[in-house]
């Protein structure tokens, strides 16, 4: 479980794959095996991995070909930055919203407005996932949590903070590029929910 607040950043320092798998190591100051034990899980821009083995200070995750089918993970390289959040503590307040590290889909920028104090991101994304994207509701880009200003039949708007800009990989995006995307998981529940009470009378 996370919260969506990113608590560092990362750099991919060695990719190889094995049968399909994407192995992966992360050079980060955030993660450390004084900190941290391989089998702990990590939120890598917003996918939940599992820690296989650290490396001198680095660490190692497995991203099999169902995650690299359905994220960004297949045109990661070498020395991309990724955000990272470890799993929520007990003990932590809840900022942000609740994310699994499940990621649904991803979504391409098509147009960033920049205004005085802040840019604004519009992203496309297949319809089929715009019943869990509400104006006002919560939305899960790159493992950030975020409010959705604006949505269409295919498209949807967020706004994105100086402090967000620069603590996290977002401040780097350009138009055409893709995000991993996890919806809200009440929103999930609620739509299934209604669908059921309309598909049964």
């Amino acid at each position: 479980m996370f919260t969506g607040i990113v608590k560092g950043q990362g750099k991919i320092v060695q990719l190889q794959k094995n049968q399909g798998t994407k192995q992966i190591r992360i050079a980060s100051q955030l993660i450390n095996p004084e900190s941290f034990a391989v089998g702990e899980s990590i939120a890598i821009n917003g996918v939940c991995l599992t820690i296989t083995k650290f490396q001198n200070n680095d660490f190692w995750v497995d991203a099999i070909p169902e995650t690299l089918n359905r994220t960004t993970f297949d045109k990661l390289q070498l020395n991309s930055l990724v955000n990272l959040e470890p799993a929520l503590q007990v003990t932590e307040r809840l900022n942000g919203h609740f994310l699994l590290g499940h990621i649904d889909t991803t979504a391409i920028v098509t147009n960033i407005e920049e205004l005085s104090t802040s840019k604004v991101f519009t992203f496309k994304i297949i319809s089929s996932q715009m019943p869990f994207i509400v104006e006002k509701g919560s939305i899960g880009i790159d493992g950030v949590s975020l409010t959705v200003v604006a949505v269409g039949l295919d498209w949807f708007k967020v706004a994105l903070i100086p402090y967000t800009l620069k603590e996290t990989i977002l401040g780097q995006l350009k138009v055409a590029e893709k995000v991993n995307v996890e919806t809200d998981i009440l929103g999930k529940y609620v739509v299934k929910m209604n669908n059921g009470v309309i598909d049964h009378g």
